[in-house]
């Protein structure tokens, strides 16, 4: 399942997500404050992706070295929840614009929003080392140890485990959660935005929250038993679990190619600023296409 998967993903997700970091680029250059957390969501995902290779050979049973066996797993679970943590900055600035669009304008500046994602990156690489170090992996970061599944979990794998799906998943999707209601029940009240503008702007917010569930839900339920019987059920539990932990370990994925498709479909502008990138790549490719076609007739002539 994993290389065809992983294949797939890294087809659709390199090109879909370099699309995505320039156009928020772009925008941020333009004083979109928005944009900053697009570019730190773009970079974030990107490193996951470029991950996706050497799960690949993992997968295949190809050997590879066991300091980029273990990078490439710090990456995967950084990935997990620094984008987690840029969801909810995305989803507040949503909620500050929305819901109180004549206040919290210093809150809502691109500076603002540079220091919020900086914060969001050291926070998350700051717990995840004291995590790895808890568990022993980060004294063992040159072997294999971060890269294979130990089945079943040790009492610490549990709990680390469960720190990361309350910290790193639970409290996120509360938070959007609440974000997304607010600002779907100022939009009902608000008389100045019309049904049309009222229906897309809902339907983005219901994508964006099914894309996060449908990615990480399943993966971080099964994390949930493992944690909670894995220690004391031993190997019973593991067997059970192990085929659905494999799948959404897999779906995860998902939320790092969709990531881009639907955040730069969020705003006019940065449509506008997709559809400039892309003319300007078939331009490119037309010209090119151009010179071999009139080097080929001048070489016969």
């Amino acid at each position: 399942m994993y290389p065809a998967a992983y294949s797939a993903f890294f087809i659709v997700g390199l090109p879909a997500n370099c699309l995505s970091l320039y156009v928020a680029w772009v925008l941020m250059r333009k004083g979109n404050n928005l944009a900053v957390y697009l570019v730190n969501l773009s970079i974030s995902d990107l490193l996951y992706i470029i991950s996706l290779p050497v799960w690949i050979e993992l997968s295949l049973r190809r050997p590879v070295g066991d300091v980029l066996c273990s990078l490439v797993a710090v990456i995967m679970y950084n990935s997990f929840y620094v984008g987690s943590g840029l969801l909810c900055c995305i989803s507040v600035d949503r909620y500050l614009a929305v819901v109180y669009p004549l206040h919290f304008h210093r809150v809502r500046e691109v500076r603002t929003s540079v220091v919020v994602s900086a914060v969001v990156w050291c926070v998350e690489i700051a717990v995840h080392i004291l995590f790895l170090d808890h568990t022993g992996a980060l004294q063992a970061f040159s072997s294999r140890y971060m890269c294979e599944e130990r089945m079943p979990m040790t009492q610490a794998d549990a709990d680390l485990a469960l720190t990361r799906v309350i910290l790193g998943f639970l409290v996120p999707l509360l938070i959007m959660i609440f974000c997304f209601h607010q600002i779907m029940r100022s939009l009902r009240e608000s008389a100045s935005i019309l049904a049309e503008e009222r229906r897309k702007v809902g339907l983005l917010l219901v994508l964006l929250l099914l894309t996060y569930v449908a990615a990480f839900v399943p993966y971080q339920t099964v994390m949930l038993l493992r944690a909670t019987q894995e220690p004391s059920g031993g190997c019973i539990w593991a067997k059970r679990l192990r085929d659905a932990y494999m799948v959404t370990v897999a779906t995860t994925t998902l939320n790092s190619v969709l990531d881009p498709i639907i955040y730069c479909l969020i705003s006019q502008s940065a449509r506008t600023e997709m559809k400039k990138a892309l003319d300007k790549v078939r331009g490119v490719f037309r010209q090119t296409m151009c010179r071999k076609s009139s080097y080929g007739v001048n070489t016969v002539a």
